[in-house]
């Protein structure tokens, strides 16, 4: 017995509509046929791992940037069609992306 039938029992004239369960919050992220390029810099001494060559919308790059931080927990950007993470994951990146079913290319170093 659930909680609604026990509403139910307790308040019979009352008149509900069981929730539906929410609809799962990842919505599907354009796939390319084109890899997305991961390469690593320096930027002020620091490191920073950059994605890019997304080719789809700038909203579905933006889950994705959003994703990344909080799936590594670390800081990063999206600016000028391109994810900046703060400091070196590109192969955790990589797996990542590859679970997803995306092609990455790993560029320098």
């Amino acid at each position: 017995m659930d909680l609604h039938d026990q509403l139910k029992n307790l308040f019979p004239d009352h008149n509900y509509q069981k929730e539906t369960p929410a609809k799962d919050n990842k919505e599907e992220i354009w796939m390319q046929n084109d890899p997305i390029i991961c390469k690593y810099e320096k930027r002020k001494g620091k490191p920073i791992t950059i994605l890019e060559g997304y080719t789809g919308a700038d909203k579905d790059f933006k889950k994705l940037a959003k994703e990344l931080k909080t799936r590594l927990s670390v800081g990063g950007s999206f600016k000028n069609d391109s994810i900046i993470i703060q400091g070196d994951y590109r192969d955790q990146i990589m797996e990542i992306l590859k679970e997803k079913g995306f092609k990455v290319k790993r560029v320098g170093g």
